[in-house]
C-alpha cells in the first residue's frame, strides 16, 4: 500500500470517527483566535488536563507555539453557526462577532454559553508532522445544564442529544 492511499484511507476512517465539535480561543494580549477543531481529548485527570492538536498553519498556532493559555469551548447543536464562522474563511476579531464571548481573568476568551467552556495553562507541547500537540492543565471549568452535543461525523455535524424533557440535571 503507497502512503497516497493510506493517507485517503486514514481520511475514510476518521470520517466514521464520531467526535464533539469545539472552538480553541487563545490571546497574544493584542488579538484574539479562534478555531473549530475535534482533535481535543482528555490527557489526565492527576492533574486535570486535556490535550489540544492544532495544525501549524491555523491561525491560533503562533500565539499557542509562544506559550500562550487556552480554552476549549464544547459546543452544543445550537452552535453550529459558531463552528461554521470558526472554520471557514473569516478570520481574526471577526470570529467574535456573533456569540457570547467573554474574557477570563487570566485574558483567555470564552464562549459563556458554551456546553463547557475549559480554560486552561498551557503545560508543554510539541510537534509531530503538520500539527503541534499542546497540553493544557485546567484552572476552571464553567458548564451549563444543556446537555446538546454538537458532534461532526462523515463530513456533517449531528446531535447524540435526545429530546430534554429525558433529562434530569442533578443537584
Amino acid at each position: 500500500m503507497t502512503t497516497t492511499n493510506l493517507k485517503a484511507d486514514m481520511l475514510q476512517a476518521m470520517r466514521r470517527l464520531a467526535k464533539s465539535v469545539t472552538i480553541i480561543t487563545t490571546s497574544n494580549g493584542r488579538e484574539r483566535f479562534a478555531m473549530a477543531a475535534t482533535a481535543v481529548d482528555s490527557l489526565s485527570t492527576e492533574p486535570p488536563s486535556l490535550l489540544i492538536c492544532v495544525n501549524q498553519s491555523a491561525s491560533p498556532h503562533a500565539a499557542l507555539a509562544s506559550g500562550a493559555d487556552f480554552c476549549v469551548n464544547i459546543l452544543g447543536l445550537e452552535q453550529q453557526d459558531l463552528a461554521h464562522l470558526c472554520s471557514g474563511a473569516i478570520k481574526g476579531e471577526a470570529r467574535f462577532e456573533r456569540g457570547n464571548w467573554l474574557t477570563s481573568d487570566e485574558g483567555i476568551p470564552y464562549l459563556a454559553d458554551a456546553q463547557s467552556s475549559i480554560l486552561c495553562r498551557q503545560d508543554g507541547q510539541f510537534s509531530y508532522g503538520t500539527h503541534t500537540v499542546f497540553i493544557g492543565r485546567i484552572l476552571r471549568i464553567r458548564t451549563t445544564s444543556e446537555i446538546t452535543p454538537l458532534v461532526y461525523l462523515d463530513g456533517s455535524y449531528t446531535t447524540t442529544a435526545t429530546p430534554a424533557a429525558t433529562y434530569a440535571v442533578a443537584g
